[in-house]
């Protein structure tokens, strides 16, 4: 028999990205027999925003278009769309485009991260951003206009390295200038980074490394050396900072605004709030984990079998992840594999070319693949990719 509301358990998921989507599709489908457990993921857009792939939308290519109440279709969780405006952690309230409340019982806080463009001046005015599929798109429009010129890519990190190497391979009438503090790939194996480095060159990509933008104009780029380089339009992939809403809340939150956790990825201030992706400050024994569509899927499904061992009167087990690869693109038809250490620190082992193309692409569906095998799942396991293979969680009963 089912649960009657009073009796049921209300989970709100916010934020459906990697992590938020792997949490709810996880926690759904497990209780979706039980009627005890009420899963609402609550997400600002009815369809997946696909960052692995926004430099490519940046660039006017077509993507596959991943409808999320289809992706939770099956599962028994509820879909809200609208924007999360406020929360509030003592009364267990979310509000929602500011006219409509709904209560938790246990939170999975998942609202990302976004590109900073707060930190330099003139980059909220005069840049674009790879945020979502909108922001990509009027990007995309932008290098279709005549004319020409110098398109400044904003930061040297893979955001920026995969764009500025998607812009040059698409729009050879452009010159792409990629500007950082530091070298693309710095961290990379020499035989990774030289790879790298060769592809850029062979695009026609210019960089310009240990450089710091101090002004974004509507026309140039400024540089803390004083010098200024001419730009018909900047990308800012240049840091990223998170939705103040959560340090608003009263949760305990670090220098970069982020949910710190406990092992289990509860809230160390709120522990009926469980922060999963890039929103979530991770304590790992290498340090804080860093975001990516690699560690975010684990968190989402980590904190659902822990909503599930919290409910079932038992304690979560600490949440453990090792990286396993950093594979950037460098156009359609090239690409480089950094095959890395738990802590992320490169291995020797590099994959480059075609063959590493193919395997980024493998590793970019393998989400889709991942979310039908969670609705299909037995209360037995959960599985996610890890570097092209699928690992089994073993269950929490």
């Amino acid at each position: 028999m089912n649960a009657t509301a009073a009796q049921r358990h209300e989970v709100l998921v916010l934020g459906a990205g990697y992590a938020g989507l792997s949490a709810a599709v996880q926690l759904a489908a497990r209780t979706r027999k039980r009627g005890n457990v009420r899963v609402t993921l609550v997400n600002p857009y009815d369809t997946f925003t696909e960052r692995l792939r926004l430099h490519m939308t940046a660039t006017g290519q077509e993507t596959a278009e991943m409808n999320i109440p289809e992706l939770l279709e099956g599962t028994g969780a509820v879909f809200v769309r609208g924007w999360v405006t406020a929360v509030d952690a003592g009364a267990k309230t979310v509000r929602i485009d500011d006219d409509r409340v709904l209560h938790y019982d246990t939170l999975v806080y998942g609202l990302g991260s976004i590109a900073d463009t707060v930190a330099v001046p003139g980059v909220d005015d005069h840049a674009y951003t790879l945020n979502g599929p909108q922001d990509a798109a009027l990007f995309a429009e932008r290098l279709t206009r005549p004319g020409g010129g110098t398109v400044v890519v904003g930061g040297s990190g893979l955001t920026g390295i995969e764009a500025a190497a998607e812009i040059a391979e698409r729009h050879p009438e452009l010159e792409v200038v990629l500007l950082g503090r530091q070298e693309p790939g710095a961290s990379m194996h020499p035989k990774a980074k030289a790879h790298l480095d060769a592809g850029l060159a062979r695009l026609g990509v210019r960089v310009r490394s240990g450089v710091d933008v101090v002004k974004v104009l509507p026309d140039s780029v400024e540089l803390a050396d004083g010098s200024s380089i001419p730009a018909a339009a900047v990308l800012w992939t240049s840091g990223t900072r998170v939705s103040p809403l959560a340090g608003a809340a009263g949760l305990r939150v670090d220098e970069r605004g982020r949910v710190v956790t406990d092992s289990a990825l509860r809230s160390v201030s709120h522990p009926d709030v469980y922060a999963v992706g890039d929103a979530a400050a991770v304590p790992q024994g290498y340090g804080v984990m860093h975001g990516t569509c690699q560690s975010g899927m684990p968190t989402g499904v980590h904190a659902a079998l822990s909503i599930l061992r919290t409910l079932a009167g038992k304690e979560p087990k600490p949440f453990r992840f090792g990286y396993y690869h950093t594979p950037v693109s460098l156009g359609r038809n090239d690409a480089v594999v950094q095959f890395t250490h738990p802590d992320d620190s490169p291995r020797r082992i590099v994959l480059t070319g075609k063959r590493a193309a193919k395997y980024k692409e493998t590793v970019s569906a393998a989400p889709w693949a991942t979310f039908a095998r969670m609705k299909k799942m037995p209360a037995s396991g959960a599985l996610w990719p890890h570097g092209g293979r699928y690992t089994r969680i073993r269950s929490t009963k």
